[in-house]
């Protein structure tokens, strides 16, 4: 694990737990199937070990970790399944949150285009790119659209995706990072579809943008310990 900043954070020692387990699974320290000991992250983050307890069932809550019995903390894989089943949910969502736009014609929230023209900037020096805030750059863009249609449940919803949305897109980018370009390219012609208010070439679009492409599915293990 990589150590973390001693500085003073005003943070509750089981936060600050949580946020650094928590990005260390995202950026693949922490990779799926390994074990995570108490001991160990009580000595980096420099806590108790009662903190990192109540850390981790909260972490296990969130499908990041699975405590098992006289085993410990072991990182969920990202399995094939769970990035089908992911984008099936999100085409649900999203499709659903477009059609509302684009048949009431509704103006976009800031952060849509906001969030696109920060990842268009990235890609310029792609060879260093930074996969980690690519994927919250997108998973933004997208919650952005969501949240333009103006349904408090379904934004709730799709909030509630966070943690599995990022997992499964840190996989997936690093499965096949040269996809990243197609993804970005895909984010200007939804975004200028919705401001053009055709749902058409939008539901098209998002059914190609959400759809798990082969040699991306073909990387990832198979359904096992999925969260």
């Amino acid at each position: 694990m990589q150590p973390l900043d001693k500085k003073p954070s005003g943070e509750p020692a089981k936060e600050r737990v949580y946020n650094y387990v928590r990005e260390q699974i995202l950026r693949g320290v922490l990779r799926g199937g390994s074990f995570v000991e108490e001991e160990s992250v009580s000595t980096v983050v420099n806590v108790s070990r009662t903190p990192v307890r109540e850390a981790f069932h909260r972490l296990e809550a969130e499908r990041f970790i699975e405590l098992l019995p006289r085993r410990g903390a072991m990182v969920r894989q990202v399995t094939a399944d769970d990035l089908v089943q992911l984008y099936e949910t999100r085409r649900m969502l999203e499709g659903t949150a477009a059609r509302k736009i684009c048949e009431q014609r509704m103006p976009l929230k800031e952060g849509v285009l906001r969030n696109l023209e920060a990842m268009e900037s990235m890609e310029v020096h792609f060879d260093e790119i930074d996969f980690y805030q690519h994927v919250h750059l997108d998973r933004s863009f997208h919650r952005a659209i969501v949240e333009s249609a103006g349904n408090t449940i379904s934004t709730e919803l799709y909030e509630s995706l966070g943690s599995r949305q990022l997992r499964v897109a840190i996989a997936a980018a690093t499965a096949n990072p040269s996809r990243i370009r197609t993804i970005v390219a895909q984010h200007r012609d939804i975004y200028d579809g919705l401001n053009a208010h055709d749902y058409e070439a939008v539901r098209a679009l998002l059914d190609e943008h959400l759809h798990p492409v082969i040699d991306v599915v073909s990387r990832l293990p198979a359904a096992s310990h999925s969260f």
